[in-house]
């Protein structure tokens, strides 16, 4: 069993290693080829998290996983902050119904909407290198690493060819979630598990609500937007590359949805148990 688990983590690390490379030398060549120089803040972005990464390795822990989680907690705050910042200018700007027409969506890059996608799109890229280099994963399709590889290929391709650019950055408001799913997993490292306590239980409610209205809700309201939508999309690409995007992200949140479920009650059994044993 586990010589075979150590083969499915080895042929899912040459995949997903193989995909990256390649992903790499495509950003390069449009860099230096192209001439696209504002794509160099994906490398910026990756270099970023990278430096934060050798920072708390050296400075708070040498755990890959806490080290991993840190960083990507460091990204899920920046990122909402920035989202949420876009999102409240614009509004304030243009007005929620002009904001969300589809012309804007599609057509149109809200100010600083580009750059907060290339650092995510470095970010990720960041992440899944990480997670290969320290195993960060399990199985023959991790489906972490299937999900970075996901919004690695639909926000490269939008960055080039400069569409959907808010779309996309709607999607990241899913990111207010992620907070509170990496404080989970660094809380639990940091040996605080009493599911009693006021903190883990403020914490659960803030886990729940944002997966519902941030990353759930949102991201089928989104895809919805994209069907009602459709036939203002021109031929090409763009549609079927957006609809297959979101299939793939709310697939993956119902997954997430089931392993956050099962987290739940892992963490309530305890507590069931020690107030049986105390009635006893």
């Amino acid at each position: 069993m586990a010589n075979t688990n150590h083969e499915q983590n080895n042929k899912a690390g040459i995949f997903f290693s193989s995909t990256l490379l390649l992903w790499l030398v495509s950003v390069l060549f449009e860099i230096v080829f192209n001439n696209r120089k504002e794509l160099v803040c994906i490398i910026a972005g990756a270099c970023l998290y990278q430096i934060a990464n050798w920072v708390i390795r050296y400075l708070v822990s040498r755990d890959p996983l806490f080290v991993n989680t840190s960083v990507s907690l460091l990204h899920s705050t920046t990122t909402s902050l920035s989202v949420v910042s876009i999102l409240v200018t614009q509004w304030l700007r243009n007005g929620s119904s002009e904001m969300f027409e589809h012309s804007q969506l599609v057509d149109d890059t809200w100010q600083w909407a580009y750059q907060a996608l290339c650092f995510s799109c470095g970010y990720f890229a960041y992440d899944q290198l990480d997670m290969l280099q320290y195993r960060l994963y399990s199985g023959l399709i991790p489906s972490i690493l299937v999900h970075h590889l996901l919004l690695l290929i639909c926000f490269t391709l939008a960055l080039y060819r400069n569409v959907t650019i808010n779309y996309l950055l709607l999607t990241l408001i899913c990111e207010l979630h992620s907070i509170f799913l990496h404080v989970r997993k660094v809380r639990r490292m940091a040996g605080i598990r009493d599911a009693k306590s006021r903190i883990v239980r403020v914490e659960w409610v803030l886990n729940w609500i944002t997966f519902v209205v941030a990353r759930f809700a949102s991201h089928i309201l989104i895809t919805v937007k994209l069907i009602r939508d459709a036939h203002k999309f021109e031929q090409g690409i763009v549609l079927p590359l957006a609809l297959f995007g979101m299939a793939g992200m709310n697939l993956l949140n119902i997954f997430l949805g089931i392993d956050l479920f099962n987290a739940f009650r892992r963490e309530k059994k305890p507590q069931q148990m020690n107030n049986n044993h105390h009635h006893e």
